[in-house]
């Protein structure tokens, strides 16, 4: 059946660290019944003058209702929260970070104990849960029923979004999301780094780099149709060739300002290889080319 609203909704759910607090209330303030569990059971205490169930157990909380959220430290404490536990005809939400293949693994586990079983990806911070204008959202991937049924209560903390049946697939875009974001906070670090020690306020740095940044945003496009079509060369404004030689001098700049290389070189060293390995064939290229050798 499905919840087509969030009044007068019960839910339960395991795990109350900053994220799981910031969940609970989210939930709590909408006006949901909401039992809670957390191994430190001071803060399901804490949770419970807000309103909350605070349950005994975990057995205890999950018996409580159908609908079963996790938000643990890793997929062992999933095992070990949940060791024992009867799970027949409970859908569990499992919000804990995890890897693809834990969340196909926790997928077939839950099956196997008569659970449907949907794995998701919070994109956000504990500050932006329960704000939607801060523009966060979780990610869900595996049982489409359970989804579709739970949908309207899941997205009170944050936008919805799901990304397939597969349950793994909602992990694998969290991590290649964060893994882009990380890659372009090394470059940041790094464009700060060289600007240390000189006349030069950091905070005169932020508008034209947030603007270069934003400019140069069109590369995520540009890659994901390279990849798709296999064309590397095709309306090239920029070539392998021509920025493999353009990188010298960033290093060299770095080199000038005693600073370190070692987040930007990785990559300029992927470029390197791709075109030494065939320069004829990859001199015109674009830059997304040398994605192509990261596959082991």
């Amino acid at each position: 059946m499905t919840d087509t609203n969030t009044a007068q909704r019960s839910l339960t759910l395991l795990g109350l660290g900053d994220m799981g607090t910031a969940l609970a209330r989210t939930w709590l303030a909408a006006g949901h019944s909401l039992t809670v569990w957390n191994r430190t059971a001071a803060k399901a205490e804490a949770l419970a003058a807000e309103g909350a169930r605070a349950a005994a157990s975990a057995a205890e909380a999950v018996a409580a209702n159908d609908l079963v959220v996790l938000c643990l430290l890793d997929d062992a404490s999933v095992g070990s929260t949940l060791d024992g536990v009867e799970l027949s005809g409970k859908d569990l939400v499992n919000l804990t970070t995890g890897t693809p293949g834990e969340g196909r693994a926790r997928a077939a586990w839950a099956e196997a104990r008569g659970a449907r079983f949907v794995d998701a990806g919070i994109m956000g911070t504990p500050v932006m849960i329960g704000a939607p204008e801060a523009g966060g959202y979780v990610l869900y991937s595996g049982s489409r029923a359970l989804f579709d049924s739970h949908r309207a209560v899941l997205e009170v903390p944050a936008p919805a979004r799901y990304v397939g049946e597969d349950p793994g697939h909602a992990a694998l875009y969290d991590v290649a999301l964060l893994s882009g974001m990380y890659g372009m906070f090394a470059g940041i670090s790094h464009a700060f780094a060289l600007i240390e020690g000189e006349d030069i306020a950091p905070k005169d740095l932020v508008p034209p780099l947030s603007e270069w940044l934003g400019a140069m945003g069109f590369f995520v496009g540009n890659a994901a149709e390279r990849l798709t079509s296999g064309d590397f060369t095709t309306g090239v404004v920029s070539n392998l060739a021509m920025q493999v030689t353009a990188s010298g001098t960033l290093l060299r700049t770095a080199q000038e300002q005693g600073v370190s290389a070692e987040l930007i070189d990785p990559y300029f060293a992927l470029m390197r290889r791709r075109l030494a390995a065939d320069e004829a064939a990859h001199a015109a290229e674009d830059t997304a080319g040398a994605i192509t050798l990261l596959r082991r």
